[in-house]
């Protein structure tokens, strides 16, 4: 998900269109102060905007929550499905794979935080909707790992869970990530990717500490 950074209450970047002033706005008050806590009046404030501006777009602020995870959702599931398609073994597409999720989690971690722990404030029909994005992004991990398993590149019991536990590497990062910490976004997708290919190398050729 690519949203321009305005600063606060400044004037409009030219060529940013008011929708995404008002995304970027959405995503730095939900970041900053929790969906509860943001008013729509701040979102417009943040965005150079009136509040009844807002409305022209969304009619809700759980709308415009709706739209940060969607589109958030929809560009992780482009990331991996995109590494998903490299040329190389099984071994290698996998890295591959974790390696990008987990950098796009790590560049985005604001707009992963808000769309991993804002879920329960969505309407039914919207977590459904978001729901299926999950599934989208989990059956391409488990198309590969199924076939790397047929091949004998991974041994691996219970794909739907091991899965679930590869991505959760790159899905938990925004929890804890900031790029002023030690380790960079580079650094941590690499031990990811590492973390991912130990956990499905078969017994016998597993890597050894």
């Amino acid at each position: 998900m690519t949203i321009p950074t305005a600063a606060r209450g400044s004037a409009p970047t030219p060529g940013v269109t008011a929708r995404e002033r008002l995304l970027e706005a959405a995503v730095e008050a939900f970041a900053e102060k929790g969906f509860n806590a943001t008013t729509t009046r701040d979102i417009a404030s943040r965005a150079g905007m009136s509040p009844a501006a807002v409305y022209v777009h969304h009619d809700t602020k759980e709308s415009l929550l709706f739209t940060v995870s969607v589109e958030g959702h929809r560009a992780a599931l482009k990331v991996i499905r995109t590494a998903a398609t490299i040329d190389g073994d099984h071994v290698d597409r996998l890295r591959h794979m974790v390696r990008e999720f987990s950098t796009w989690h790590a560049v985005n971690s604001r707009v992963g935080r808000i769309v991993q722990y804002e879920f329960d404030a969505l309407t039914p029909e919207h977590r459904a909707e978001i729901a299926d994005h999950r599934r989208r992004i989990e059956r391409v991990m488990q198309d590969v790992l199924t076939a790397g398993v047929a091949e004998g590149a991974f041994e691996v019991v219970d794909v739907p869970g091991t899965t679930r536990a590869i991505l959760s590497l790159s899905i938990d990062l925004v929890r804890w990530f900031t790029p002023r910490g030690s380790h960079s976004a580079d650094d941590i997708a690499t031990l990811h990717a590492d973390l991912a290919v130990r956990m499905t190398a078969p017994h016998s050729t597993a890597p050894h500490s």
